[in-house]
């Protein structure tokens, strides 16, 4: 029963995870003509999402304590890893990444940041990439790992 519920929140969480980063905040940005717009959509979006992230985190590693026999140690050990992982990943983002973007953002309420603004904002948008999709493959493991 638990390691049914713990494959349900996996997948909710990925699922979340794939649907916002790939799907809606692409959509966003090629549907919108306004880019800020499209941004501010897509931002409180992925703060959501790392919302969810950390709750699902939470629960899988209750879930993975609660449980241990139901797991052979190694696969136990191997799911929690990646669960804190991927938790990191949703910290490093929303409370170290995230706050620095929006911190540049409101240096320019009007949207229009200078070049070394841009440049700042684009180095951490990338970093932030590189973030998610560390976390979204990892989130593929997770799923396949689970049976």
């Amino acid at each position: 029963m638990l390691g049914r519920v713990r494959f349900l929140v996996a997948t909710l969480w990925a699922g979340s995870l794939w649907t916002i980063g790939f799907i809606v905040a692409p959509t966003l940005f090629g549907t919108l003509s306004d880019r800020v717009l499209a941004g501010n959509i897509a931002g409180s979006m992925f703060r959501a999402e790392a919302w969810l992230s950390i709750a699902c985190a939470l629960v899988l590693l209750a879930l993975l304590q609660w449980a241990p026999g139901a797991l052979e140690p190694k696969r136990r050990r191997l799911l929690g890893a990646l669960v804190l992982s991927m938790l990191v990943c949703a910290l490093l983002s929303h409370f170290g990444i995230s706050p620095l973007m929006a911190d540049l953002k409101a240096q320019a309420p009007s949207g229009l940041m200078d070049e070394a603004m841009r440049s700042r904002f684009g180095l951490l948008h990338g970093v932030s990439t590189v973030i998610f999709a560390v976390q979204s493959l990892l989130a593929g493991v997770l799923i396949w790992k689970q049976q």
